[in-house]
């Protein structure tokens, strides 16, 4: 049995014996994510391609022997990290900065550029991993659009309302927290105030307190969209911020953390379309097919096995090892860095 988000228990038959009516969906979400970079490719090449190693497209009057610059391996190890920490108050954004350094994958300016717009939209494969978990309240919300479902369409709105503020100000501040901010000392002071807080502030929170998701109003729904806007610092963790958000505003850990993923539907989704649309052609240019591909598939499978772990994990215990890893991770990277393996 597993846990559901709303503390119901589910057969693990039941769940993946639905999982074919839900193929369609995620066929069309897979097919909106990564179409920008298709679109890019074909607007920027001219003449017949052949394929090199790792599934880059090539002229057929380029060096046969050059070969894309990500291996399989190395989206697959991206992919991993992306699934198994976006979802969870670990930060995602501050492990595959770390992980690409150690890849080797940010030598050259070009080669970061790239590395950095891939980080964001390998989280296609979480989104689509939360999709699947949280078919049933992505079909309420659905039936809502179309009048029935009156709850499903006052949670949209809510998330709605939550995603706002960090779409306005990452749209505004996106260069200067890209100049300031992306760096190891920010994101090692994140994590380490993070774990902190986690255990001196959330730790205290009786597990079973709070409200359910269902009473969520636009004005909780703010607050815990303005929580998000922390989160653009690297390293701060949206999942943290948003369900420390939502325990704030009064909801039970298990309605918190159910809003947090569905706003990371929202949140991630756009940010993933944006980039895809902006950066799509570098990556492919840079990594080529096969290798992002493969990084998208294994992010979508970790995520999901990470997101019904932490829910199941949270019917009983708080978020103390969260914290305490966020303070370990902390003093691995200012060790990194004292050592040479990371540049500051």
């Amino acid at each position: 049995m597993i846990a559901a988000p709303d503390g119901r228990a589910v057969s693990c038959r039941s769940m993946f014996g639905g999982m074919k009516h839900r193929l369609l969906p995620v066929f069309a979400i897979a097919c909106v994510l990564v179409a920008p970079l298709g679109a890019q490719e074909a607007s920027q090449g001219s003449g017949p391609t052949m394929s090199a190693g790792g599934g880059k497209l090539l002229p057929l009057d380029s060096n046969p022997g050059q070969r894309s610059m990500m291996t399989a391996a190395q989206g697959a190890v991206l992919g991993l990290v992306e699934g198994l920490t976006e979802f969870l108050p670990v930060s995602s954004t501050g492990h595959l900065s770390v992980v690409q350094d150690l890849l080797g994958l940010n030598a050259t300016p070009q080669e970061k550029a790239a590395s950095d717009a891939f980080a964001i939209v390998i989280q296609a494969g979480a989104i689509i991993a939360v999709f699947l978990v949280l078919f049933g309240r992505i079909g309420k919300m659905a039936s809502g659009i179309v009048g029935r479902d009156r709850d499903g369409l006052r949670l949209l709105g809510n998330l709605v309302v939550a995603f706002i503020p960090a779409a306005v100000i990452g749209l505004v501040l996106e260069e200067r927290i890209k100049k300031y901010l992306f760096g190891y000392w920010p994101i090692a002071a994140a994590w380490l105030v993070g774990g902190i807080f986690i255990l001196l502030v959330l730790n205290r929170r009786r597990l079973k307190e709070g409200a359910a998701l269902e009473t969520v109003g636009w004005q909780s729904a703010l607050i815990i969209g303005l929580a998000q806007v922390l989160a653009l610092w690297p390293g701060v963790s949206r999942s943290l911020v948003t369900i420390a958000g939502g325990l704030l505003v009064g909801l039970s850990m298990s309605a918190a953390v159910e809003f947090s993923f569905l706003l990371g539907l929202v949140t991630l989704g756009a940010a993933t379309i944006y980039e895809a649309v902006k950066k799509g052609h570098d990556i492919i240019s840079m990594f080529g097919w096969v290798s992002p591909v493969i990084g998208l598939v294994v992010a979508a499978v970790a995520a999901f096995i990470a997101v019904r772990w932490m829910v199941d994990y949270l019917r009983t215990r708080s978020l103390a090892v969260f914290g305490w890893y966020r303070i370990a991770a902390a003093a691995a990277v200012v060790i990194l860095v004292a050592a040479g393996a990371l540049a500051p």
